[in-house]
């Protein structure tokens, strides 16, 4: 018994240590600091979408070598063995194992068995094209998969480059909040001397104590946001733990579609892909008209126990043809449903392609927008940052008041964090204009 706990907790401790090391070396592989480039490849390779995108594809390969099967002949083997007494089965089984004789009785000819072994080939060389039209909806539904798997592709790069554009614009942030927190408490110290030297009111010190609470509440914001936007990017990643540390400083440059158009994008050629194989499916369900033509042949062997050396074989080979004259308006339904997915996915098309121009005007324009803001707000810091420094060093001599401070520190503030939220937008916009145009992410 003590030898069986032993092993039992040598195995456990053994388990344990394997999977942690290889915890270790699963967490090991992952970048300690991400690029834009290698997150977006790596959420390509592992995102949950991706993969489903994967199964949908073998799905569809599969799809295909069950339409082309219908080029094959179908070929079987079959094999049973009974006894009878019924006359006419019984008569049957003594015709096929060359045992009749003059004196059988045909009314009553006994009770007889048969092992029956029998191989068949049947071809169908003519149904009306409906399998040439099933194989070419199959692989247009294959090629579809394909267009989807790239319109994933496409959507999810974007989506990354995003969640890792409003990573460097939370963490800019962050740093904003922290230097507006540093800049009041030094004009806190300020004042404070002053208030100490009776040359400043209660209520001044108290209105820029506030002003501190303020900018640390702003500053927790700040710091929260940037864990949400981490947490969302490892998510993106299809990873539930890990660093979401990035890489600022080769952050890569992605260049600007000069005439973007969306003739490209993945899911109109998908549902071009859809289109062909609805128009195969109309030309499948009209095979119902057409008849049939198949060829057959078969080799049977009988052998029987009941009458010694009974056993016989024999061959069957010949053209069958066959017409549905009527069906009960089935093949006309078939046709009608066909058509009329034919004619929703043409709907489809147009409707994508109107949307799809709009997308590519309104990411244009959110690109132009953010050119116009970055400037705009790079100016405007420029001018507060001269603003504090000589509104801190006023304040220092006396000359301004805490109310003036306070709100010359909230403009620098607000500067700083609009020229982030622009510089970001720009980066956004241009990924955000190469989705819209079915471009990659990256050259």
């Amino acid at each position: 018994m003590l030898c069986k706990r032993t092993l039992l907790r040598v195995l456990c401790l053994l388990f344990i240590t394997v999977s942690t090391a290889a915890s270790a070396t699963d967490t090991a592989s992952l970048p300690a600091v991400w690029t834009v480039q290698e997150a977006v490849g790596f959420a390509l390779d592992n995102s949950p979408d991706v993969r489903i995108a994967l199964q949908r594809i073998k799905g569809a390969q599969a799809a295909v070598v069950a339409a082309q099967s219908a080029y094959y002949p179908s070929i079987g083997l079959s094999a049973g063995y009974g006894r009878t007494n019924n006359p006419m089965y019984s008569f049957g089984n003594i015709l096929n194992q060359g045992q009749f004789t003059q004196d059988i009785d045909f009314n009553n000819p006994g009770t007889s068995d048969n092992l029956n072994m029998t191989g068949s080939v049947q071809y169908r060389f003519y149904n009306g094209g409906s399998d040439e039209a099933g194989v070419r909806a199959a692989r247009a539904g294959e090629q579809a998969t394909h267009f989807e798997q790239q319109a994933i592709y496409s959507r999810l790069g974007f989506e990354v480059v995003k969640s890792f554009y409003s990573i460097v614009q939370a963490e800019e942030n962050v740093q904003a909040r922290e230097s507006a927190l540093k800049a009041i408490e030094v004009s806190l110290q300020a004042a404070k001397a002053r208030f100490d030297a009776g040359d400043l009111l209660k209520a001044d010190l108290l209105n820029l104590e506030v002003q501190k609470s303020r900018a640390a509440e702003n500053l927790i914001l700040a710091r929260h946001g940037l864990e949400l936007v981490r947490r969302g990017f490892l998510n993106l990643l299809g990873l539930k733990q890990g660093s979401a540390e990035i890489d600022t400083a080769q952050q890569a440059r992605q260049a600007v579609p000069e005439k973007p158009t969306y003739e490209q994008r993945p899911e109109l050629t998908r549902l071009n892909a859809l289109l062909e194989a609805a128009e195969a499916k109309v030309r499948k369900a009209r095979g119902g008209y057409y008849p049939s033509a198949d060829l057959f042949g078969s080799y049977q062997v009988d052998k029987g126990f009941e009458f010694d050396e009974g056993s016989g074989n024999s061959w069957m080979a010949g053209v069958k043809v066959n017409y549905n004259l009527f069906n009960g308006h089935r093949t006309s339904a078939e046709v009608n449903r066909a058509t009329a997915e034919l004619a929703e996915i043409r709907e489809q098309r147009q409707k994508l392609e109107l949307a799809f121009n709009y997308e590519i005007e309104q990411a244009s324009l959110a690109f132009k927008q953010a050119e116009e803001r970055l400037q705009v707000t790079k100016k405007m810091v420029e001018q507060a940052v001269e603003s504090g420094r000589l509104s801190r060093e006023r304040f220092k001599e006396g000359v301004t008041l805490a109310s003036d401070l306070i709100e010359v520190e909230n403009r620098l503030t607000d500067a700083r964090v609009h020229n982030l939220m622009a510089k970001a937008a720009r980066r956004i916009a241009i990924a955000d204009l190469r989705r819209a145009a079915g471009l990659s992410q990256f050259e």
